[in-house]
């Protein structure tokens, strides 16, 4: 379900079944009016309470200065040296997703304008407008227009650029040739090959990596720590485990539980980030191993039902979970994964998910039968 902005629906929420959710005007604040069902002049009413406003913790605890990001060593040090020399080339910020590109890039701008950072920026996510229309007109036409506050250029932000058409990053080409003296571009992008050569000729490119497990767990105890969040130590371990080097996602899992409990378990975790314990996927391949299909299924089933989990999942979760197994041998981790391959496929293309979900069991029952 899209929800748009100003928009009310009915949601179940920390606060209770029966309360509204608001999308507010800015992105990342989410409004809460609790509803209350009150008895007055003999008439049921309800009564709309004050509105509450949960900031997202992800845009609550962004980094403002690239020497307050975490991780990213290497490409830290090269930004750095950008910010103080106040100017910077046409930059591409290539990796996974929840590594940083996006606070570099903005972190980056506020460094070099200082208070005129908002003026000199148009920030656009090219999944949206990926189109040729898109890069002629709104992207020109700021390119085209003056620097603000004294600055001696601005800077256009495009977000998940590698979702851009090729007529589009064609144009794009072209106008960072033309506009170079005034605009500076910062793309980002999941899959830099997706990219053509003559952008990545024109840019310097910057490799973000999954944040370290150390890296993530620090920020997600400060986080904890400055919200009055109880976090366990093997909570925090199961929020790495979940987040796998994103620390978008691991600061987004921390901020759902402690919505349900300020007291963050692990049990707690793995229910709200749809994620099964790497203990019961274990189970379930030894299940497989010593008690046959019909009773791997019922544990498959019970999985799925406790978790949430759809197909996909839980392939993508077994197969992390099976290398960590010391009854299975190399071997049949190998055939295992060649197998767990071929039904993400089918699932993916359009397989009826029940059927390749027990013919999956099946296959791993004769594999790991002894």
């Amino acid at each position: 379900m899209t929800i748009h902005d100003g928009e009310t629906v009915p949601a179940l929420t920390a606060f209770g079944v029966g309360t509204m959710l608001r999308i507010g005007p800015v992105s990342h604040e989410v409004f809460f009016l609790a509803s209350v069902t009150m008895v007055i002049d003999g008439q049921v009413k309800e009564v709309m309470g004050r509105a509450l406003m949960v900031k997202m913790w992800v845009e609550k605890h962004r980094p403002q200065t690239v020497g307050d990001i975490r991780g990213q060593p290497a490409v830290i040090n090269r930004l750095k040296a950008y910010s103080e020399q106040g100017t910077f080339p046409h930059l591409l910020f290539a990796g996974p997703p929840g590594t940083g590109k996006t606070t570099a890039a903005i972190a980056l701008t506020r460094d070099v304008f200082q208070d005129s950072f908002r003026d000199n920026i148009l920030e656009m996510n090219a999944s949206d407008e990926r189109g040729l229309d898109s890069i002629r007109n709104k992207v020109k036409q700021f390119a085209k227009t003056s620097p603000l506050g004294g600055a001696t250029f601005k800077v256009i932000f495009l977000d998940e650029a590698d979702a851009l058409t090729s007529d589009a990053q064609g144009a794009l080409r072209r106008i960072m040739e033309q506009y170079s003296e005034t605009c500076r571009f910062i793309l980002s992008c999941n899959y830099s090959s997706k990219v053509i050569e003559p952008i990545q000729s024109r840019c310097a490119v910057f490799r973000f990596r999954p944040l370290a497990n150390d890296q993530i767990a620090k920020q997600i105890t400060d986080i904890s720590d400055s919200e009055d969040v109880t976090l366990d130590d093997d909570a925090k371990n199961a929020i790495i485990n979940v987040s796998q080097g994103d620390l978008r996602k691991a600061i987004t899992a921390l901020q759902v539980a402690a919505s349900l409990d300020k007291h963050v378990t692990r049990t707690l975790i793995y229910e709200t980030t749809a994620t099964a314990p790497p203990e019961q996927l274990h189970d379930f391949l030894l299940a497989c191993k010593r008690d046959g299909f019909h009773p791997a299924r019922r544990r498959l089933q019970t999985i799925l039902d406790k978790y949430g989990l759809a197909g996909t999942d839980f392939i993508n979760q077994l197969h992390r979970a099976m290398y960590d197994t010391e009854f299975l041998e190399e071997l049949q981790k190998l055939e295992l994964t060649e197998m767990l391959a071929q039904v993400d496929f089918r699932l993916v293309e359009g397989g009826g998910e029940a059927l390749q979900l027990d013919a999956m069991c099946s296959n791993v029952c004769r594999l790991l039968s002894d």
